[in-house]
């Protein structure tokens, strides 16, 4: 980076000066009361982010049956709102007054309402009396999280028994509050004849759109994915939206939960956040959550009354915590890389712009840089975004892998019909460049050719005009 010129860095927005992102963020767990939100508001408002998924803890909410305290989740439903944020919430999870699988479960994790009439006819009072209390305030619920993982359907998963699940909840939801729009899937895993029999046993009626989560190193993933469910919805309900509900990695080795065991470090947790993350918009997604706002114990296994057995520590969030003896989030809660780079990656993508293929090729030339050659588009992953104005970017990267090496090299680029300013953002650093006349050779007409611009594991951001 040091052959181009620094002109400035990118200016950090605020949630309230973002009128519409589809980036957001994870602020759940708070059903089993794991962080002190009042200490994360600030910071996560201060992201640039727009949307902020919550979970509904059913059973905090009720406590004696038919009687229901929101006043716990009215609290970070109205913090996140009067600070520019849109909340959306995950319906979960099951209730010991009803059951009593659920009674010995910390957080009653994965045990749904679904064997007796007595549970259905309780959990169908539930969501009804949330949809009313919440109406005006919470549009998008999400029913249940990761219904296909047998940590949160502890007795088995099954896709029929899902979509009636989604079906009835959605049927509640939307008689009690019918501007309520209806999320099912939540799908952790990729299998497509789960969602399938999901669809089939009425879910695809009933909803508005589907949520997919994907941890992975390998962002290239979440192509085949968003394709795959898009065809499949397609084949029963073409107006449903898709989301993308999860993602993430840690910042430490150790930890517990998704990608768990990997050599994680707060480098390359940044690093697959802006992969991860560009790649989400690279695809139709309505939006994104990062997960998440905060380290915290996962607590999906956890057993009432057993403190040992859910002290299981993720190191997902963009700020880190220390606990304490209860596993309890404790400390300042200071912001990671991820949390700088993810701040980064807002400014730049705030607002309304569209996806679009535009007028580049990758040229594969000699590089002195690397004395060698550039890398040739094949192992390059690029995508292309305009904003109604005109002005447009280009982002790209080399998806090395994460866990072995850090990569930069060169790669040369050829464009036409692009004008206005020509600018390179590093989302990682926030840094601004203008590309040298060593570099960018103007061939008039809005004809450019970059010639060995720098390529990283993570992506840069090539602006035309006033994208950022």
């Amino acid at each position: 980076m040091e052959r181009l010129i620094k002109t400035g860095r990118l200016v950090p927005k605020h949630s309230k000066d973002v009128n519409t992102s589809r980036i957001g963020i994870g602020f759940e767990k708070l059903d089993r009361e794991v962080f002190d939100p009042e200490k994360a508001y600030d910071k996560v408002a201060e992201l640039g982010v727009k949307w902020v998924r919550l979970q509904s803890g059913w059973a905090r909410t009720e406590k004696e049956k038919g009687k229901y305290d929101f006043a716990w989740l009215d609290s970070i439903v109205d913090n996140l709102i009067k600070r520019g944020l849109v909340p959306w919430m995950c319906l979960c999870y099951g209730n010991g007054l009803y059951d009593e699988n659920a009674a010995k479960v910390f957080g009653a994790v994965g045990c749904p309402p679904i064997h007796t009439d007595e549970q259905k006819k309780a959990w169908a009072s539930y969501v009804s009396a949330l949809a009313k209390h919440f109406s005006g305030r919470i549009t998008y619920y999400e029913v249940w999280n990761e219904p296909d993982g047998k940590w949160c359907w502890k007795h088995g998963p099954s896709g029929e028994e899902y979509g009636r699940f989604a079906a009835e909840t959605a049927k509640a939801l939307k008689a009690a509050d019918p501007s309520a729009r209806v999320i099912g899937g939540s799908q952790c895993m990729s299998s497509l004849h789960y969602m399938d029999k999901a669809f089939a046993a009425g879910m695809a009626e009933e909803i508005s759109a589907i949520t997919f989560h994907q941890y992975t190193s390998h962002e290239e993933t979440v192509f085949e994915r968003v394709r795959s469910l898009r065809a499949l919805c397609n084949a029963y309900n073409p107006k449903l939206e898709i989301i993308q509900g999860e993602s993430g990695s840690q910042s430490r080795y150790g930890g517990a939960g998704a990608l768990a065991g990997g050599a994680w470090t707060p480098a390359r947790q940044a690093k697959q956040l802006l992969r991860h993350s560009v790649a989400d918009l690279m695809t139709e997604v309505k939006f994104l959550s990062y997960f998440s706002c905060m380290d915290m114990i996962e607590a999906l296994n956890g057993v009432a009354g057993q403190k040992e057995s859910y002290l299981d520590y993720g190191y997902f969030g963009v700020l880190g915590a220390d606990f304490d003896e209860n596993g309890f989030s404790t400390g300042e809660y200071k912001p990671k890389p991820s949390y700088y780079a993810l701040q980064n990656l807002c400014s730049v993508f705030s607002g309304e712009f569209e996806r679009e293929e535009l007028p580049v090729s990758f040229i594969t030339n000699e590089s002195r840089r690397t004395l060698g050659q550039d890398v040739s588009i094949q192992d390059i992953i690029f995508g292309g975004f305009r904003r109604a104005n005109g002005s447009c970017a280009l982002a790209y990267w080399y998806p090395a892998d994460l866990m072995t090496c850090d990569f930069e090299s060169t790669c040369t680029i050829e464009t036409a019909a692009l004008t206005g300013e020509i600018r390179l953002i590093d989302p990682m650093t926030g840094d601004i460049y203008t590309v040298p006349e060593s570099i960018l050779k103007d061939c008039g007409g809005g004809r450019y050719i970059f010639n060995n611009l720098p390529i990283k594991d993570y992506p840069l951001i090539l602006t035309f005009g006033s994208f950022a």
